[in-house]
């Protein structure tokens, strides 16, 4: 229910900003530069920029939302949050005579994280004390009790009752309410129910939050990322954890296309290389490189080597087909209009085909980048004693659900930056693409 709160929500955002954008603020924002002169954009992806706005807009929401779904402290609008206070329900204890008894019981809810937290003195937060009831009247007692947001608390009413749930005692009503063992009953401040045994529960209402343990707040991941980065984890800091990722990653990845390129080009360019290779690429392309793992583990053992092979597979194949998908689309037009000025085949691979080639190279090392990073990831959840996968992992069997996000977004991070850093070199060294 909540991912799809949080899919409907961005998607209101997105539109009412676009709306905002185009009808609003679009006099404000002129186009500039040969775009501006063109009389047909849609359907032209050269036309096609992105709006730096949109951009901002779209990670302030995604911020935003984050925040909202959390119990932040970052003053932001955000969806109703979990109960915390005193809540009283009254139940009905029923004997076997027929005769019944009304008491009532008070819970303390109080915040889940309480033991995390520290005084203005640095002492360390304690669980409140149950509120102070009197007794009651009659055979059946009133009860208090504490409980933690987000938890679920089976409630023994019959421990201070006159007759115990073996006398035959049952409750028959919440707050005048009949109920049967396995029902439930909302309340304003959570959920009364019955166990099958006819034992009452009691859960908090949590509202549209998540707790700390699935969804911690920014200020929290925050202040972990600091920590990790002064104490470590697992014995490596984070920028070990870090570094050593990144450079399996690119090692996988050089290798890849460095094989990968030349026997692309040989596929495109003699028949002989197409009909060699094209069995093998066909039938390695489609397997993904998590079913290698196994192969790697049993062949090269658990060290950088099987990590280092598995990701020089999962580029390589990528590789091949961009190269290979370049020559293809080369116009056969400039091929001939070399031919006749005399050019020789390697005048014609170097002036024309690389050229023209490049942009599809380009786009896969991007692709092969991505599922080189899966990759890694995932050969270290299996096999690592250093790197962000298996921090992710060890992390996540302890439930250190900030430091699972600390690892998540240092991944996508430094993979966006990987991806602005090959885009940036397309445009260096293509500077013809869309243009010719």
């Amino acid at each position: 229910m909540s991912g799809f709160i949080i899919f409907a929500l961005y998607l209101v955002a997105f539109f009412g900003s676009y709306l905002v954008l185009s009808r609003l603020l679009s006099k404000y924002f002129q186009r500039e530069g040969f775009n501006s002169l063109k009389t047909v954009t849609f359907g032209d992806e050269s036309a096609v920029k992105a709006n730096r706005i949109a951009s901002i807009i779209s990670v302030a929401t995604v911020f935003w939302l984050w925040v909202a779904f959390t119990n932040s402290a970052i003053p932001l609008p955000k969806l109703p949050g979990p109960f915390q206070g005193d809540a009283t329900f009254t139940y009905t204890a029923t004997l076997e005579d027929g005769t019944s008894d009304d008491a009532t019981v008070t819970v303390r809810v109080y915040r889940e994280d309480i033991q995390q937290t520290v005084d203005a003195e640095g002492n360390p937060g304690r669980e409140p004390d149950a509120p102070e009831v009197e007794p009651g009247d009659g055979f059946a007692k009133n009860d208090t009790l504490t409980a933690a947001r987000y938890s679920f608390k089976v409630l023994n009413v019959w421990s201070n009752d006159e007759v115990s749930k073996k006398g035959g005692s049952t409750v028959t009503a919440i707050n005048g309410i009949p109920i049967a063992p396995g029902e439930k009953i909302d309340i304003p401040e959570g959920t009364v129910g019955l166990t099958d045994k006819g034992t009452p529960t009691f859960a908090p209402a949590t509202g549209l939050r998540m707790a700390r343990l699935y969804l911690p707040a920014p200020e929290v991941v925050m202040e972990r990322f600091i920590r990790l980065n002064k104490e470590g984890y697992q014995g490596f800091t984070l920028w070990e954890h870090t570094w050593k990722s990144v450079s399996r990653v690119l090692w996988g990845f050089l290798l890849g296309s460095l094989i990968g390129i030349p026997l692309g080009y040989a596929m495109g360019l003699t028949n002989w290389s197409r009909g060699w290779f094209d069995p093998i690429v066909e039938f390695m392309r489609p397997v993904p490189p998590l079913a290698l793992i196994p192969l790697m583990i049993i062949w090269f053992g658990i060290g950088e080597v099987s990590k280092v092979i598995l990701l020089f597979l999962a580029a390589l194949w990528i590789m091949i087909i961009a190269a290979r998908s370049g020559v293809s689309g080369v116009a056969i037009a400039k091929v001939h209009a070399a031919y006749s000025l005399g050019a020789s085949k390697w005048q014609i691979l170097s002036k024309v085909i690389v050229p023209n080639s490049l942009p599809e190279i380009f786009t896969g090392a991007r692709v092969a980048m991505g599922v080189c990073w899966g990759t890694v990831v995932a050969a270290e959840l299996v096999a690592a004693e250093v790197g962000l996968g298996k921090m992710i992992v060890v992390a996540s069997k302890f439930q250190l659900t900030d430091i699972v996000l600390v690892g998540i977004i240092l991944i996508g991070v430094i993979g966006f930056l990987i991806d602005v850093g090959v885009r940036a070199l397309e445009t260096w060294l293509v500077p013809w693409k869309g243009k010719v």
